[in-house]
């Protein structure tokens, strides 16, 4: 262990002495940062507040998801209770830390938000909840303070270059036909896939030292299993069913525009997470789930599938019964 990895050791503890009454409320905090938050928030923006903003987080969702899998790959860094058996684990983690994806996630994901309504009193939120989303995974004995500050960092400039490049690329894509832009999304999916095997591939030649795994399960906590590829075909099919989905709606529409009352606003959030469900859990009984390309390309289906109910079929049936005014 490296000198200024013993020093993170020494804030981490630091944290962690504070009390374990603490683990609780960072556990609550930590959850902001998840994909399974932002699924559940994606969706009542996309359905009851701003099509738009929803679109914009559905696709810095994928960004962040997709470069943060491939950075972990890479740089293949441990977990802090992996090494040291002073750290509590008030979480368990199976993928390498840097760069912490929660921190990557909320930077990212509230930044986009912040950015997008233009609001004082939601950027100083956002800047809390980032703030101590990263300072959670710290006490929470998951992160380094390297992973955190470099998540931090990734997440901005993810924000920076997203706005930087949709009006170019909006420009590009709109006159395109909407079979080119479902073509469009779908090789883009295909290269998220590409590019996570090939990197996984090539880092996985690296061993992962046993003394790591070994701590992993002495704090009783799951064994590391950082090359594991599910979460690739995952992002990749929600990005092609959500993708492809939005552009058909919008061709099938022209604009997309959120109005009702606030019942009828609630009443579709509801019935759209009745189908978010059924879509995710039901599919998941039904189809394969080995770790084989057969699971693989079922999962893609099962979440493309989820995309496309988010982002076009939900809507589609909001407006069939007359929820969408």
């Amino acid at each position: 262990m490296d000198a200024l990895m013993q020093f993170e050791i020494l804030i981490t503890l630091f944290f962690q002495h504070l009390g374990t009454w603490l683990a609780l409320p960072f556990k609550a905090v930590t959850f902001l940062g998840t994909e399974e938050f932002y699924l559940l928030v994606l969706p009542a923006l996309y359905w009851c507040v701003d099509a738009t903003v929803g679109f914009r987080m559905a696709v810095m969702l994928v960004l962040t998801g997709s470069l943060n899998g491939y950075f972990k790959a890479l740089f293949h860094s441990p977990r802090p209770y992996w090494v040291d058996a002073r750290v509590k684990a008030y979480a368990s983690e199976t993928s390498f830390g840097l760069p912490s994806g929660h921190s990557q996630n909320s930077a990212a994901l509230w930044g986009i938000l912040a950015a997008s309504f233009k609001k004082k009193w939601l950027t100083i939120v956002s800047i809390i909840a980032v703030f101590l989303i990263g300072l959670s995974r710290i006490y929470l004995g998951v992160h380094f303070t390297r992973d955190v500050l470099c998540g931090w960092l990734i997440g901005a400039l993810l924000v920076f270059a997203y706005l930087w490049l949709e009006k170019p690329i909006q420009r590009w894509l709109a006159p395109r036909s909407l079979g080119y832009q479902i073509t469009v999304a779908f090789l883009v999916s295909l290269l998220l896939i590409g590019i996570g095997l090939g990197i996984t591939h090539f880092a996985s030649s690296w061993p992962i030292p046993n003394e790591w795994v070994n701590q992993a399960i002495q704090s009783g906590e799951m064994a590391p299993d950082p090359y594991n590829i599910d979460g690739y075909f995952t992002i990749a099919g929600v990005w092609f069913g959500f993708a492809g989905g939005y552009a058909w709606l919008l061709h099938k529409k022209g604009t997309l525009s959120i109005s009702g009352k606030t019942g009828k606003r609630i009443t579709r959030y509801l019935l759209g997470l009745v189908g978010v469900v059924i879509i995710y859990a039901g599919l998941k009984l039904i189809f394969p789930t080995s770790p084989d390309w057969l699971g693989y390309t079922f999962r893609y289906i099962r979440y493309a599938l989820l995309g496309l109910w988010v982002s076009a079929l939900a809507p589609l049936l909001f407006e069939k019964l007359h929820l969408d005014q």
